[in-house]
């Protein structure tokens, strides 16, 4: 098992401090350093500075690190256009020696969008840019160098495109779909996906969702893609600690241990493994309290090397 620290800088944080959360994350062995899409706090409390692009973070953490892997979990298909994507995407993956994976969706927070003017179409038509998004931007980065790309689609429409830059990663950077959706989801990623992200669901529901994937990358005549979850992580000694941590990002310990990764570290081993039984292979922990690096620490030295 994997596992990913994933963070949530509309929270409130500024790039240094994702640069330090990033840098510690690398130093201590984690996999991976991943963070959302967003362009608005969830829920009242102080947003700091405002937000920071997902992009552009990761384009400096590209030249600040030199191991982990970066991503979005997820890029909403609702704020760029494919084609400049693709480009921002590829530019990011040479920047980093081919270590970036695109998180994409539909987008869903009318609120972001509308406070700064971003288009925010029906669900129905929200999926459909979002799929001729896919095709767009891994058409653009397989299409051999020195030849064209051209699409035409109900929403987008490129014609005689270069097809450049290319990225790094050859043919492409891992792609990532992720969301509980029964059946156009399922399909999306058994069609695009390298792997298929389930966020913050029990077990049941997970095995759920996995098991739609399963059936839809048979369908798709593929091999199964990778399985991941993202989760609510609370790691404590004891539980005054868990307690004071749990406090820190304003959620009820008992809460987080029915619905996350709440507890000691052994009860937290256990529950990964009950993940890696559903076939889960990547595990993103979502770390709310990003000033708090001596939870990193303990992760990882109590819970990173049982699993």
């Amino acid at each position: 098992m994997k596992l990913r620290i994933f963070t949530e800088p509309q929270q409130g944080a500024t790039y240094d401090e994702l640069l330090t959360v990033a840098q510690t994350t690398e130093r201590l062995g984690f996999d991976a350093f991943f963070r959302s899409d967003h362009y608005m706090r969830f829920g009242s409390g102080d947003p700091g500075t405002g937000p920071t692009d997902a992009w552009m973070t990761l384009a400096g953490l590209a030249r600040e690190t030199s191991r982990i892997r970066l991503g979005t979990l997820v890029s909403a298909a609702t704020f760029r256009l494919p084609g400049p994507l693709a480009i921002s995407v590829a530019q990011v993956d040479q920047m980093s020696g081919g270590r970036v994976e695109l998180g994409l969706g539909t987008g869903w927070f009318d609120t972001e969008h509308n406070a700064y003017g971003i288009p925010f179409p029906p669900l129905g038509e929200r999926f459909g840019r979002f799929e001729e998004q896919l095709e767009i931007i891994t058409g653009l980065w397989t299409t051999p160098v020195g030849e064209r790309f051209s699409f035409e689609g109900a929403h987008y429409r490129l014609a005689d495109s270069p097809a450049l830059p290319k990225p790094a990663q050859s043919p492409k950077p891992p792609i990532i779909i992720g969301g509980s959706g029964p059946s156009r989801t399922p399909r999306l990623a058994a069609r695009f996906a390298d792997e298929y992200n389930l966020p913050f669901h029990g077990l049941e529901d997970t095995a759920v969702g996995f098991d739609r994937v399963r059936r839809a990358c048979e369908e798709e005549g593929r091999e199964p893609i990778l399985f991941s979850t993202a989760q609510t992580v609370c790691v404590g000694r004891d539980d005054a600690e868990l307690a004071r941590r749990a406090e820190a990002i304003g959620q009820g310990l008992d809460g987080l241990r029915a619905r996350g990764l709440a507890g000691t570290p052994a009860e937290v081993v256990e529950k990964i493994g009950e993940f890696a039984k559903l076939g889960a292979e990547r595990i993103y922990l979502q770390v709310m309290d990003m000033s708090d690096l001596d939870h990193l620490e303990l992760i990882a030295a109590e819970v990173l090397p049982h699993v």
